[in-house]
């Protein structure tokens, strides 16, 4: 991929509203028709699903992150992702980073292409989830991919996500995003944040 270099960034007061909301012990919702799971970071502070969230330790490392980075975060920019620091349902042991970005949005509340997203996280040193298919929607190519992809990988998958390569606003949402996670995928009894904190690991 190309570096950018950035020359300058232009300050422009965002007097918008940021929404999320958290609900249910499992700490997923649904917004239009598509399940939400994410921790959101921004030029000055990280939330988890709610913007009220508790202290949790196991967000202590993706707080760190923010500190280092959020300096050159523009301002009214978001970016969303999975923390992934601690065991929730699955154990992972080869993770390329804490925090895995799935979209940024900027000041007017729409969603970068992918090319940007991941031009974005390079410039930043993020890491975005990692992409097992490109190209036009079909079904059945994307579940043969996913199997490939599940059989190569050195952990287990819970699902995946399918959205649109452009850009698209907020409205748009649930018209661009998909999200498919395998059945019974909540399969321990009691909720990860009442549990000690197992740290997952990280690929050497």
């Amino acid at each position: 991929m190309k570096k950018i270099k950035i020359k300058k960034i232009s300050k422009i007061n965002y007097r918008g509203n940021k929404y999320d909301i958290q609900v249910n012990k499992n700490h997923n919702y649904i917004a239009n028709g598509v399940l939400v799971h994410n921790c959101t970071v921004y030029q000055d502070y990280i939330h988890a699903r709610s913007i009220d969230s508790k202290h949790h330790v196991s967000r202590d490392w993706v707080k760190a992150l923010q500190g280092k980075i959020g300096y050159e975060i523009p301002e009214g920019f978001r970016i969303c992702g999975e923390n992934l620091y601690a065991e929730h349902s699955i154990k992972y042991e080869s993770l390329v980073s804490y925090f895995l970005v799935f979209s940024i949005w900027n000041e007017f509340n729409v969603c970068l292409s992918w090319k940007e997203t991941e031009e974005w996280a390079e410039l930043l040193g993020l890491k975005t989830v990692p992409v097992f298919y490109r190209g036009i929607f079909n079904r059945e190519a994307i579940d043969k991919a996913f199997e490939d992809y599940c059989s190569q990988s050195k952990d287990e998958v819970e699902g995946y996500v399918v959205r649109v390569a452009d850009s698209f606003s907020y409205g748009d949402y649930r018209r661009k995003v998909g999200k498919m996670v395998r059945a019974n995928h909540i399969q321990t009894d009691q909720h990860w944040m009442e549990k000690p904190v197992v740290k997952n690991g990280l690929i050497q």
